[in-house]
């Protein structure tokens, strides 16, 4: 195991340390300004000097990878972080909000390939960049140990993207990672849409608050199709829309994995919904579905609610702040009542209007689904809020 580990060492710490030269041809981090538009340059000639060649250097193994780091923070020019040295024997280490930058990930990247002993990597807010995502992507090549990884609003743009793609191809550990608010174009998902494919571990992926629109829809559609082991995914705050959106929901029907899926602030409209309503008649394993603020229509809820009438697994959905109207808040409660294996236990309709009719509706629900729960918007003619 040892033997092991420090042949690792002296492999791989290289790589992750390596400069990106414009002319390299490195696989593990190199993407490329001519793959990616121009839009990320690569570390310039000057950077050069940023190779560390630790593997020459005769020590005792050091599982935590302390000694590790001071090398490569001198070796790049950076301050040790003290609060990496002080929680390294931790199962959780926590460095959010600590101004890395890239760099800084590239140093903390070295320790981490060899480290045992943390388990969950929370490095949230710490404007890593390209480089840096690329630097810890390449450690999670390596690193057996870590099985959650938060690396969110780090303007990992597509760049990182990719070599985060690269690292799901071969990571086997991961079952939980985030990557909200990355500047993750549809160009992302032309990366990651193949490595979840190929990626059955990973349980539970954060992808919202980026910048995907209708392509990335497409491809994560029938990347999701065919994925197996995913539970949860949030695609929530992106611009999915037109057919990216159907596409979407094509690939959710064939899902056989998810539980919980965030839809939220896209753009699904009455197209999407319709689509979204087959997938619920296909899809058999999905328990919570979030499509609040979608631009849904009344017709898009009624389309979506023919799903409803048939699918035997869905336990919460939220249709919150869509303009569907009393109309369309009755016809979901409606198939609902139609359908006497609905497992449905949550309606969310917050700040949607009902009447008088979902009302009675409702109250007919109560002894059909006594579980059931509602929330909406309150009555018309009344003031307030009101929740059943």
């Amino acid at each position: 195991m040892v033997n092991g580990k420090k042949l690792a060492e002296e492999t791989v710490m290289p790589s992750v340390l390596e400069a990106d030269d414009a002319g390299a041809e490195s696989e593990k981090l190199q993407l490329g300004e001519e793959e990616l538009g121009g839009e990320e340059s690569v570390i310039s000639d000057e950077d050069d000097d940023t190779d560390l060649e630790l593997g020459g250097i005769e020590e005792a193994y050091d599982p935590s990878g302390q000694t590790r780091y001071m090398e490569a923070c001198e070796k790049l020019q950076v301050v040790p972080a003290s609060y990496f040295l002080r929680h390294v024997k931790d199962s959780e280490l926590n460095m959010m909000h600590r101004g890395l930058g890239p760099q800084g990930a590239k140093a903390l990247a070295v320790p981490l390939v060899t480290n045992t002993s943390i388990l969950r990597l929370n490095l949230r807010d710490n404007w890593m960049e390209g480089l840096g995502g690329a630097a810890i992507a390449e450690m999670l090549k390596e690193n057996c140990y870590i099985t959650d990884a938060d690396l969110s609003n780090n303007n990992l743009g597509d760049y990182g993207a990719r070599a985060i793609a690269g690292m799901l191809k071969e990571n086997s550990t991961l079952v939980r990672l985030n990557l909200s608010g990355n500047h993750f174009t549809d160009r992302a998902a032309e990366f990651l849409g193949p490595a979840l494919v190929t990626n059955a571990k990973l349980q539970n992926l954060d992808m919202s608050r980026n910048a995907l629109r209708e392509q990335a829809g497409e491809i994560l559609g029938e990347a999701l199709s065919e994925n197996t082991g995913l539970r949860s995914i949030s695609l929530a705050w992106n611009s999915i829309r037109g057919r990216g959106a159907v596409m979407l929901a094509d690939g959710l029907g064939g899902n056989i994995s998810l539980r919980a899926v965030d839809l939220s602030f896209n753009g699904f409209g009455k197209e999407g919904a319709v689509a979204l309503g087959q997938a619920l008649k296909e899809n058999n394993v999905l328990e919570e579905l979030n499509v609040s603020n979608n631009r849904i229509p009344p017709e898009g809820a009624v389309r979506l609610a023919a799903g409803l009438k048939v699918n035997k697994t869905i336990k919460s959905l939220n249709m919150s702040r869509n303009p569907i109207q009393n109309a369309g808040c009755y016809g979901i409660l409606k198939s609902l009542l139609e359908n006497k294996d609905s497992a449905m236990e949550a309606l969310d309709f917050a700040s949607i209007i009902v009447n008088k009719d979902f009302e009675e509706l409702h109250a007919k629900a109560k002894d059909i689904l006594p579980a059931l729960t509602i929330n909406h918007g309150g009555r018309i003619g009344t003031f307030g809020t009101a929740k059943a």
